[in-house]
């Protein structure tokens, strides 16, 4: 038997005997185990500094910790598309490489940086995670950056 307090949590409202599953929208839109909606193909979490690669709201591949934008530059959050990709893209205005960029907001990309430094904007995931992300993501995916 289920007590009440798991089946509260379930969303399952019990009459009598008879146990009601209630339909629950929000949930049915999210993704289980990110922050992110069903549609998302790349996923980040502000605050917990994660992100996921999904498919059809199933994780494929996450969560891996991230470096985003400092106080000053920081990451946009909101629903993007990947625009381009570049192996080895120069960053001009900041004067150094950003390997394996995936570009999804204006100049912000995911890429290959430090997990210990804030970034201008971008996403900086390590060295595998950056790898899996360029060779995963596709002109056009969506990503969601949410708080």
């Amino acid at each position: 038997m289920i007590s009440g307090r798991v089946m509260a949590a379930l969303g399952i409202a019990a009459m009598g005997s008879l146990a009601l599953t209630l339909a629950t929208p929000a949930i049915a839109d999210a993704a289980p185990a990110t922050p992110c909606s069903v549609s998302a193909r790349a996923c980040v979490d502000l605050m917990t500094q994660q992100a996921w690669l999904m498919r059809d709201g199933v994780v494929e591949y996450g969560p891996v910790p991230v470096r985003t934008g400092r106080a000053s530059a920081p990451t946009d959050p909101g629903t993007f598309h990947v625009t381009f990709k570049e192996l080895r893209h120069w960053s001009r205005p900041f004067h150094g490489w950003m390997p394996y960029s995936v570009f999804f907001n204006g100049g912000d990309a995911f890429h290959q940086g430090s997990l210990a430094i804030s970034s201008h904007g971008c996403v900086h995931l390590s060295h595998a995670a950056a790898v899996t992300f360029f060779d995963t993501l596709r002109v056009g995916d969506e990503v969601q950056v949410v708080r």
